[in-house]
């Protein structure tokens, strides 16, 4: 099991989408989710076929948050975000929890 964390401070659980397959598949299917879900590479998402809104977080390489959508409605298209490296998932309204501003830095423990 992998953990989100900011500043010593554990937000969330946190899944890690291996492989093409994992992250074209994201969190469809599910009816929600316990924690996030970490997909890299990733430039864009949609929510197309999603059952839940979420919030999503565009991160540099070093996990340093540069965008966030909070709310991304249920079938929606996202811009794509150039210097985006990974996206952070989580479901509608987890963010405003974690207080998540673009220029936090990340990190994962237990990848």
């Amino acid at each position: 099991m992998a953990w989100l964390i900011r500043e010593g401070e554990v937000l969330a659980a946190l899944e890690v989408a291996e492989g093409r397959w994992a992250r074209a598949r994201g969190l469809l299917g599910r009816d929600g989710i316990d924690g996030a879900l970490l997909l890299q590479p990733a430039r864009s998402v949609h929510t197309v076929g999603m059952r839940f809104p979420i919030d999503v977080a565009f991160c540099d390489g070093d996990l340093r948050v540069l965008h966030l959508v909070c709310p991304m409605a249920r079938y929606r298209l996202g811009v794509p975000r150039i210097r985006a490296r990974m996206v952070i998932e989580a479901e509608a309204g987890a963010f405003e929890r974690w207080r998540l501003r673009p220029g936090d830095q990340l990190e994962i423990k237990g990848r």
